[in-house]
């Protein structure tokens, strides 16, 4: 961790009076501190911000204690987490310990003996290395098929997955590029009743528009120059499996009406052929083009679209499931440092949350592939070994403090204020959709609905 920045820490005690003295007497000693008085708003905290230090109290109404450790420690596998306690218990400490707290201190207690705690706590991990059993660990409870993610969107996007895996009927991926659509398709199908036949992936991008429609359906010697010989196409080699066909907007129009037949007739022939061929094969296709709106210029058969469309899955941006982002970072150390201990310092992981991500998650593997080749070997990699883009990214806490003026403040007001500014927020990250802003604001559509009426024109 770089010490030349604060350490962010995260204070969770239901007692305020405690809560306060400890916050306040923390900052004083350099602390960054944000303040939750139970389990339930932590978690929310650390869903948006990797926090250095967590504090928490075990007894807590709802969510206790360890509850909130282990989920902290789970997703950013860094953090120092303490538990204080007036119900100190060996088998209290024991536990605590087991979920991944650093250390345990009853109450009531001294700020003395806290500071002295952290400290301790702070230098151990500083000291010790990553535990790769936990890594492991970490991966098994947030993936499907060798996709990752813990987040809400993806967890949703997981029981669509077991699901359509076990059917036959065609998928269209749709999202942005990078967000993972033919680690998508692979694993729907290394998931479902065909797994034991081929994965044939195709970037229709990729190929002259002349040689695609033999790329697809194979041909036969002399059918144009250059068949020196008979060939199979990507349709024929899938029988029984799956076929990926990404970018599908890219084909010509002539074309579609061609693949179109070959959905539904489940039959072909091959380029200067007249012998049908019969195939059984699921289609996935995948496009981060607007088809619809390709369908209105006339560009994409709206026949063939209604064809693929069977069952629709969108893949979430990374901008929108920014809590996925340590369980992705682990993932790719591993896979670029296998068998090194290397972690990444909170200060890094506050500009990796923080960054917008227009790449997505291919984005983000390139910033780890970076991040390790410049470390040079290091146990840590620190926020100068990012991209320049990401080094230069705002990072704040979610929720910061306020000072009170000595003659007071409106309440009301500024609570409104602060609403009235997250609802904007939500609606510019959602391109003003109200049922993902209020998803991301963790209400119902119609309170957000009633919320931007009470807003008014300026909402």
């Amino acid at each position: 961790m770089n010490e030349s920045t604060p350490h962010h820490l995260l204070f969770i005690d239901d007692e305020i009076e405690l809560r306060t003295v400890m916050a306040e007497r923390l900052r004083e000693c350099g602390f960054e501190v944000t303040e939750a008085d139970n389990g339930e708003a932590a978690l929310e905290l650390l869903d948006q911000f990797a926090f250095d230090i967590l504090i928490t109290d075990l007894r807590l109404p709802g969510i206790d204690g360890t509850a909130v450790v282990e989920a902290a420690v789970g997703r950013y596998p860094g953090i120092v987490a303490l538990v204080i306690t007036g119900y100190g218990t060996v088998r209290d400490a024991v536990d605590a310990i087991k979920r991944g707290a650093s250390d345990f201190i009853a109450k009531p207690f001294q700020f003395d003996e806290l500071r002295h705690h952290l400290q301790r706590s702070l230098e151990q991990s500083r000291l010790s290395s990553e535990n790769a059993y936990l890594r492991s660990q970490l991966e098994e409870r947030h993936q499907f098929g060798g996709i990752l993610g813990g987040s809400r969107p993806m967890q949703a996007l997981f029981q669509m997955l077991d699901t359509v895996a076990r059917s036959s009927s065609t998928i269209l991926v749709t999202g942005e590029t990078g967000t993972g659509k033919e680690v998508v398709a692979r694993a729907i199908h290394h998931n479902s009743p065909r797994r034991a036949n081929r994965f044939v992936a195709l970037n229709c991008s990729a190929i002259p528009e002349t040689l695609l429609e033999a790329e697809l359906f194979g041909h036969v010697r002399g059918a144009f120059t250059g068949a020196v010989g008979t060939r199979q196409g990507r349709f024929e080699q899938a029988h029984k499996g799956t076929l990926f066909l990404d970018e599908v907007g890219t084909m010509s129009v002539a074309l579609q009406m061609k693949v179109l037949r070959a959905l539904q007739e489940r039959e072909f022939e091959r380029v200067g052929d007249n012998q049908t061929i019969r195939v059984d094969v699921r289609v996935i296709a995948a496009t981060n083009s607007d088809l619809l709106a390709m369908i209105a210029e006339g560009t994409f058969r709206e026949d063939l679209y209604y064809r693929l469309n069977v069952i629709p899955l969108a893949l979430p941006p990374l901008r929108e499931r920014r809590d996925d982002i340590p369980i992705l970072v682990t993932h790719f150390l591993d896979k670029f440092a296998p068998g090194e201990v290397i972690h990444v310092s909170q200060g890094a992981m506050r500009a990796l949350m923080a960054y917008h991500w227009p790449g997505n998650v291919r984005q983000l593997e390139n910033a780890v592939e970076r991040a390790i080749a410049l470390g040079g070997g290091r146990e840590e990699v620190d926020i100068t070994d990012l991209p320049p883009e990401l080094q230069s990214e705002q990072q704040s806490v979610p929720t910061p403090s306020v000072d009170l003026p000595a003659d007071g403040l409106d309440l009301p007001a500024h609570l409104a204020s602060i609403e009235r500014d997250l609802v904007h927020r939500a609606l510019d990250r959602t391109g003003g959709n109200r049922n993902k802003a209020a998803d991301l604001l963790r209400i119902k559509r119609t309170t957000l609905v009633e919320k931007l009426r009470r807003i008014g024109a300026h909402a």
